[in-house]
């Protein structure tokens, strides 16, 4: 459907650019967010009569409610909501600090949470819509040095799943997310690395050499991404979560695989317990 209204967080870059300029190129308004509104005026270029430019750091309540209440006066509505705004942290748990771990927690999950809460009552009002929450394949498994990266994507969809069941008598849809590897900036200027502790220099090596390496050599399209999660989102039967890469689609096949066969092999110590 045309004519939609597209709210983004994290619009400056990678995915959150990707589907600011997928939805201006089939017709539809944008709120291009970010916490440096000034690097969305390419965006804002494109159609500057189709694009809201708003600052938001998802971090912050007030914020949200503004960006959504500016939202709605310029455009009346609000159809696909896209927390797309993150970032990663590279280290072990041990090498991980409690400050590093909450301002992780506070943007990657809290923030979607927060810009989801704003957005809600419009989304009800119209009994219509759609919130695309951007995971990651490591929302579905982790791997040593991206603990804190994966529990941030974890939680965000614990909260989608149950969100998918609250939503859907109302109307509203939930797609959640996994991209494996994608040229965004993610590898980039939205990674933190962590410094070393001498205890895992070899335990963390690959995890930290991939990360270090695969900063705009990934093969996935961020474009093409974004065109498939519309896909999704035109189907009327969306669904929950939506895998997007190769990579993505053979590590969690694997890992269902993996968790299938132990539940196999542990499933009489398990009936075990019974009264």
């Amino acid at each position: 459907m045309a004519n939609e209204v597209w709210f983004i967080t994290g619009a400056a870059s990678g995915f959150g650019d990707a589907f600011a300029r997928y939805a201006l190129d089939h017709g539809h308004r944008v709120v291009a967010t970010a916490r440096d509104p000034g690097k969305l005026a390419t965006i804002q270029a494109i159609a500057p009569e189709r694009v809201l430019v708003q600052r938001l750091d998802v971090t912050l309540p007030s914020e949200a409610d503004e960006a959504v209440k500016a939202a709605v006066a310029r455009f009346g509505r609000i159809d696909v909501l896209i927390n797309n705004a993150g970032y990663a942290v590279v280290g072990a748990v041990e090498e991980t600090s409690d400050a590093e771990l909450r301002a992780l927690m506070e943007t990657n999950f809290f923030g979607a949470v927060t810009v989801t809460r704003a957005a809600l009552p419009t989304l009800r009002s119209q009994r219509s819509g759609a919130i695309v929450n951007i995971s990651s394949l490591g929302g579905q498994l982790s791997m040593a040095g991206f603990s804190a990266y994966c529990a941030s994507k974890f939680a965000l969809e614990g909260m989608s799943e149950a969100l998918a069941l609250e939503l859907a008598p109302l109307g509203i849809k939930v797609l959640i997310v996994e991209p494996g590897a994608f040229r965004t900036n993610l590898a980039g200027a939205g990674m933190k690395h962590m410094p070393i502790l001498e205890a895992y220099r070899e335990i963390v090596a690959d995890t930290r050499s991939m990360a270090h390496s695969m900063n705009g050599t990934q093969e996935g399209d961020p474009a093409k991404a974004a065109a498939a999660v519309a896909r999704a989102l035109a189907s009327p039967h969306t669904p929950l979560r939506l895998q997007l890469g190769r990579d993505a689609v053979d590590s969690i096949r694997t890992h269902a695989e993996q968790l299938l066969a132990e539940l196999k092999t542990w499933e009489q110590v398990a009936l075990d317990t019974r009264l």
